[in-house]
């Protein structure tokens, strides 16, 4: 069982009050949404559970689970920010990374430890993330759970609001999603980056697409 310190530490730092400022980023489906390619709960739906096994959070996941291994070790924090960086296709998602990184990372501040003075300068946000549940003793599992399960939310959200969605129908998306989630955080937990490795094109092309994407309203 987590122990409760942990498991508060979790329930904080992945909060939609945790001031990173996640809300404003739609990682592309704002545009997804505005090309009717997501129209209702059920393409919803397919939309992330193509990211979950395929696409962005599946890399997302990965990464944090290395960096919550390589947490004591700057150089390999590095190397991981630096090919997480390299992997990601479009500039918007790359600001989104970063942004939301070291917004965690001014946060966490509150709950002093030296792996804050570990990690790169910019950061991406699953490699602050995992160093950071690592240094505190929060368990990887726990923590990629915890982790995707906001990912997935932040995402229904957008399309809540824009779709729009009712809330009955997000939670509906929310609740299908757990499985898929449950099975990817336990396949990230003994994943290498040998296991690197995404074919979801059609969500990179949106998110490239997104910047010049008139009237809108996320950042990404």
């Amino acid at each position: 069982m987590t122990a409760p310190a942990a498991l508060q530490k979790l329930l904080t730092w992945l909060s939609p009050a945790f001031p990173v400022g996640a809300f404003a980023w739609s990682a592309g489906l704002e545009t997804a949404i505005a090309g009717r390619v997501v129209t209702d709960a059920p393409s919803l739906r397919d939309w992330l559970y193509g990211a979950l096994t395929h696409g962005g959070h599946r890399t997302d996941a990965i990464f944090l689970a290395q960096a919550f291994h390589a947490q004591p070790d700057a150089k390999k924090l590095d190397e991981l920010a630096e090919l997480y960086l390299a992997l990601t296709p479009a500039a918007e998602r790359h600001a989104e990374t970063l942004t939301t990184g070291d917004a965690f990372v001014i946060a966490a501040r509150a709950w002093p430890s030296d792996v804050l003075s570990r990690l790169p300068a910019p950061c991406p946000y699953p490699i602050v993330v995992g160093a950071a549940a690592a240094a505190h003793g929060v368990p990887l599992a726990e923590t990629l759970i915890g982790f995707l399960t906001a990912a997935v939310h932040t995402q229904v959200s957008v399309a809540v609001r824009l779709v729009p969605l009712g809330q009955t129908a997000g939670l509906s998306v929310m609740a299908a999603l757990e499985p898929d989630i449950a099975r990817l955080a336990a396949a990230a937990t003994n994943a290498t980056l040998a296991d690197l490795g995404a074919i979801a094109y059609a969500a990179d092309i949106v998110q490239m697409r997104h910047e010049g994407l008139e009237p809108r309203v996320f950042r990404s």
